[in-house]
């Protein structure tokens, strides 16, 4: 069902065409500068042709001022309706402009640069041309006379699944978007000026190799075979260090069929490095430049400011091994602990964890809940378990440990690097020792990748690699807390289809979804309605599921259902 300004626009369409005017041309519209570039090398009477979208009106009778928004940023405009029509004919002008056109609609525009009398840089409007009509309002925020804000498009669930919507009445999104773009190139520029090459390698995969995850599986109807998702690019591109690459390297998508939260989601992007005759130290001053080149290059400086907090990516950074780690952190010394002493061990200090999981998963377990969140400052976590790290190089002067490191910032892995078991042998026996994890019932376990066998055994230089997680190195430079806010496609849950709200509805479970859980008495006292209307309205969203009230400790709470 249509809403009334839905219905509107749609008539506004019919009148469009009655007059001959396309609301969809298919024809090119030949701009040549933009809002930024008017305003940063402003000349009056300087003719311009631009396009955008009419962001706001203010119209005067046979005159008005709007706003233009494009790629780049928004300009003033002013329309006369003379300057439009010279003739007598002011069709364009009184009907087209003032009656239907809305916010929202692009169009593109031809005329000449002024300052107004307060001197806002402002384009003369001298023809105008409708190149695409908006037949759904959008959502403009509005402030009242007391200072109240309505209308904003805040909802981080509508944001998320309308980012379109939230690029277009947001500006600041855009920018973190635009940062995105920033640190992959610089990341990119880095990697070629050394001469690492970019390359591409399967996102299908017969095996799902590289990282312990639980895969996404999918059928290939002519092979007759089943073919996964890949969790991460790490085995093909080793092969291609065996094939004589020295440094290749590889912006990859990968997919991990796991819990989704702030930090998490299903379809992430990752990059990997592999460079031939390098270890696990090298790859550690390459990560402080890598790091250190990124934060100047956003900011000017190596520091970056998350929230109270002032990250330095100035390098050197700090190393600890992940045993005294967990050790100065826990207070046990766990580095001679069997797999049964460990899981006591976890079981005392209340962490969650069960049989399925291996001396690996449960040194992780211990680390992730106790030790992480204590790194803020860039560090390396270093000199893994050996059952933690089934693809790297055992450690020069402990057989027990490996050539790992993991880089965190702000209590989050960042990056996980090794330098590369290239023993065939070895490396077939770890992916055995994984094979009787995943007998044991852990889904996270690694595949025995033969061809990956096979390709060792011909012979791979000492190598090391690194693998950079995106999402999260850029919610580290844009100070975002959430990884939907750096995606522009974050995963949902399926809309919720066929629920019609009216407006106290769509009011009350939007203050409540801000507000969730919230008393039920200062939830009615603020949507200040009368009794009737609060009982209809309240009966509605909980039939819908929309939300849902419970008593706690002799009090009504109200809370918004995901």
């Amino acid at each position: 069902m249509l809403s009334e300004q839905e219905q509107i626009r749609r008539e506004k369409l019919i009148k469009l065409k009655s007059l001959g005017i396309n609301p969809f041309p298919a024809n090119l519209f030949p701009t040549n500068t933009n809002s930024i570039e008017i305003i940063s090398n402003f000349i009056e009477d300087k003719a311009v042709i631009v396009a955008g979208r009419i962001m706001s009106r203010r119209i005067q009778g046979k005159a008005s001022f709007a706003e233009i928004q494009d790629s780049k940023g928004k300009i003033q405009v002013y329309f006369n309706r003379d300057e439009i029509c010279e003739g007598d004919d002011k069709t364009m002008y009184n009907e087209v402009y003032k009656k239907l056109l809305d916010i929202g609609d692009i169009i593109g525009i031809e005329g000449t640069l002024f300052k107004t009398q307060v001197g806002q840089k402002t384009i003369l409007v001298k023809k105008f041309t409708l190149l695409s009509k908006s037949i759904r309002p959008i959502p403009i925020a509005k402030t009242d006379s007391e200072g109240k804000t309505y209308d904003e498009f805040s909802d981080p669930e509508l944001r998320y699944r309308q980012r379109y919507v939230d690029l277009i009445v947001n500006p600041n999104v855009k920018e973190t978007f635009l940062k995105r773009t920033k640190i992959i190139n610089t990341i990119r520029n880095f990697f070629n000026n050394n001469d690492y090459l970019e390359v591409e390698t399967p996102i299908l995969q017969p095996i799902p190799g590289g990282a312990s995850a639980r895969p996404f599986i999918t059928h290939h109807n002519a092979l007759n075979i089943p073919l996964y998702l890949r969790i991460a690019n790490e085995l093909y591109l080793k092969r291609l260090i065996v094939g004589g690459f020295d440094g290749v390297y590889e912006f990859a998508k990968a997919f991990r069929n796991e819990g989704m939260d702030r930090t998490h989601n299903p379809e992430f992007t990752m990059v990997e490095l592999y460079v031939a005759y390098k270890d696990y130290y090298w790859m550690m001053e390459m990560t402080e430049s890598l790091l250190e080149r990124v934060a100047i290059e956003l900011n000017g400086s190596t520091l970056v400011s998350l929230d109270d907090k002032e990250i330095n990516f100035k390098a050197p950074f700090k190393r600890i091994g992940i045993l005294d780690s967990i050790k100065e952190h826990t207070g046990y010394d766990v580095s001679n602990m069997d797999e049964n002493q460990l899981y006591d061990t976890a079981k005392e200090l209340n962490i969650e964890v069960d049989k399925t999981m291996g001396k690996g998963k449960l040194i992780d377990e211990i680390f992730g809940e106790k030790c992480e969140h204590h790194y803020i400052q860039p560090t390396f976590i270093t000199n893994h378990p050996k059952e933690m790290s089934p693809l790297t190089k055992e450690h020069r002067d402990n057989p027990q440990l490996t050539e790992r490191f993991e880089l965190l910032v702000n209590g989050k892995e960042l990056a996980n690097a090794y330098s590369e078991l290239n023993d065939p042998i070895d490396q077939l026996e770890r992916f055995e020792e994984q094979l009787k994890l995943s007998e044991k019932g852990d889904d996270e376990a690694m595949f025995i990748d033969n061809d990956f066998i096979r390709a060792l055994e011909y012979g791979m230089p000492p190598t090391s690699g690194i693998g950079i997680g995106i999402d999260r190195l850029v919610m580290l430079f844009t100070n975002n807390s959430s990884i939907q806010e750096v995606l522009f496609f974050p995963q949902m849950k399926p809309e919720r289809k066929g629920i019609e709200l009216n407006e106290e509805e769509k009011n009350l479970i939007k203050f409540i979804k801000n507000n969730s859980p919230v008393e039920l008495s200062l939830a009615k006292s603020e949507s200040g309605l009368s009794n009737k209307k609060w009982d209809k309205t309240i009966k509605s969203l909980t039939k819908n599921k929309l939300a849902s009230v419970k008593k706690i400790n002799d009090k009504l709470i109200i809370e918004a259902v995901e």
